[in-house]
């Protein structure tokens, strides 16, 4: 077995897919301290930068005086405290919809979902591009699995057509590897046609996204009849950690009793709901922390173009570079660590053979200059590894 697996490690090094944790020694931030290094920090999902606000880590301090650090069981035994209950109704109200209900993590969450709402016989589509766990949580529900052209919905509508019993059409919102929205308004009137249910995992763009920060539903200006089903995660935009389902009573009634990711698993501290009902508070009140986000991925594409790197469409603040080749990725990204900038190389099989890319990442808490400096790293450190 051992040398199986060492001769498997072999081949993903040999690659260029290997892939290797670094050790941070500082909070989250636009700063991280990197093995004695001040570097300037490119790839957080932090996007409103929360994470290390004051307000919200004394309000995890404070919880930790009333609470403790666990949460000491499920939330259907002993764990569910009041904190969890006000967080719920806090997200219910910000999201429009008539319960929520918090899960350990955004991966849990849809992995529970899917599986309590579709099974054998039933027939489950999902965007070819959607994160792993939606993929994961569709093919284990045991319900007939299709997916469909990223972002199609004539597509999806030929697949529907041949589909009976209960169908569940899953989406992203804001796709985390090309950052571009799924068309939403076409999905939810392709739903309708077809008497299915939309669910929209809304990961990144909850708190970032819309004018009130409600994500891509707010962008779109739908509703709960729109999409009954939507996912959002709270170690993003709301910087903490935890997940959530929201929808009607009869969804989150359905959850509690069929979702054995919520069922079998042990709450998420109460210190936690504290910490992220006080984020929820500035992602409402701090509206510039939205024009200031999107102005700044506005400067980095005008900067990046002008360059002549290869952008995706996206207005989001998450903003990839596509290299190709895998290996280049990562002595690019390794040339700009060395430099101070720390950017992800995503490779394989995250994203799609030859589309290996620097996912950059931009914060309401970096400032002009800051991204003016990482245009000026990325032009060295790209035309090094990528001139013929």
């Amino acid at each position: 077995m051992e040398l199986t697996l060492s001769a498997e490690l072999e081949t993903i090094a040999a690659k260029g897919l290997y892939r290797s944790r670094r050790v941070i020694n500082s909070p989250q931030g636009v700063h991280l301290q990197i093995d004695g290094q001040k570097i300037l920090n490119f790839c957080s999902n932090d996007y409103l930068g929360l994470a290390n606000h004051p307000s919200v880590v004394q309000a995890f301090k404070s919880a930790v005086d009333d609470y403790g650090v666990g949460s000491g069981s499920a939330h259907l035994i002993c764990g569910h405290s009041y904190a969890h209950h006000a967080l719920e109704e806090e997200l219910a109200a910000f999201t429009g919809r008539d319960r929520a209900l918090l899960f350990s993590t955004g991966y849990m969450a849809n992995l529970g979902v899917l599986s309590a709402l579709v099974g054998k016989g039933d027939s489950i589509f999902e965007d070819r591009l959607n994160h792993a766990s939606l993929l994961d949580g569709g093919l284990q529900s045991g319900a007939k699995f299709k997916r469909y052209a990223h972002a199609n919905a004539e597509h999806l509508d030929t697949q529907l057509q041949k589909a009976s019993n209960r169908k569940l059409i899953v989406t992203d919102g804001v796709f985390s590897m090309d950052g571009d929205f799924a068309p939403l308004n076409t999905l939810s009137n392709t739903a309708r046609t077809h008497d299915a249910w939309l669910m929209v995992d809304d990961a990144h763009g909850l708190g970032v996204i819309g004018a009130k920060g409600g994500g891509l539903l707010d962008y779109y200006g739908l509703k709960q009849d729109d999409v009954p089903v939507l996912m959002g995660t709270l170690g993003k935009g709301l910087g903490t950690f935890g997940a959530f389902i929201a929808g009607s009573d009869v969804l989150i009634e359905t959850l509690i009793q069929k979702a054995r990711t919520y069922i079998y698993t042990t709450a998420l501290p109460a210190a936690v709901a504290e910490a992220t009902r006080a984020s929820l508070k500035i992602v409402i009140s701090d509206n510039w922390r939205r024009d200031k986000l999107n102005n700044l991925s506005v400067r980095f594409r005008s900067g990046a173009e002008q360059l002549g790197l290869q952008l995706l469409p996206s207005l989001s603040p998450i903003q990839p570079i596509i290299i190709g080749d895998s290996q280049q990725a990562v002595d690019i990204s390794n040339d700009l660590l060395s430099a101070g900038f720390l950017i992800s190389a995503i490779r394989p099989p995250t994203v799609s053979q030859g589309s290996a890319r620097l996912r950059v990442t931009l914060s309401a808490m970096h400032e002009e200059q800051q991204v003016d400096q990482l245009l000026e790293a990325l032009e060295t450190a790209i035309k090094k590894h990528t001139a013929n």
